[in-house]
């Protein structure tokens, strides 16, 4: 009886301590970490090549914020909506996609999670992308590891 009773509470115990680690990952502040090294759009602002953090805006997933590390003047908020990893990751990603020269932040991933966050298009990016579409072109797809 003591052995079940010791297993049940420490089977309870891992469960609460997995929900706090999973929720910690999810507030608003927690930041993920890049070091960007090329030119980009986010929401129709180019960012330049640097070190950054991505964190959310508020208690709901929408909003995220990406500033620079080293300038405090170079960020952009966004709006994203919800969207698969292809497997769980063990580390963050950020995935953009590149047309030409040009790099557009596509999704944000967070290391253990299945979801993501997938950017909105920007009015250019969605012209790129019908351009490509026309040229029978696919844009190139850049993952970049996080920390």
């Amino acid at each position: 009886m003591r052995k079940k009773i010791f297993s049940a509470a420490l089977t309870f115990s891992l469960l609460i301590v997995v929900g706090a680690a999973t929720a910690y990952a999810q507030l608003p502040g927690t930041a993920m970490r890049a070091t960007i090294p090329f030119d980009f759009s986010v929401r129709g602002k180019v960012l330049p090549a640097g070190d950054y953090v991505i964190r959310r805006i508020t208690d709901q997933p929408d909003g995220l914020l990406i500033s620079s590390v080293n300038d405090k003047h170079e960020h952009a908020m966004f709006e994203t909506q919800a969207v698969e990893a292809p497997s769980v990751l063990s580390r963050g990603e950020i995935i953009f996609q590149r047309y030409g020269d040009s790099y557009f932040l596509s999704e944000v991933f967070a290391g253990g999670e299945l979801t993501g966050r997938e950017a909105i298009p920007s009015r250019q990016e969605r012209m790129l992308r019908r351009e490509s579409a026309s040229n029978k072109t696919e844009p190139q797809t850049v993952a970049l590891a996080t920390y």
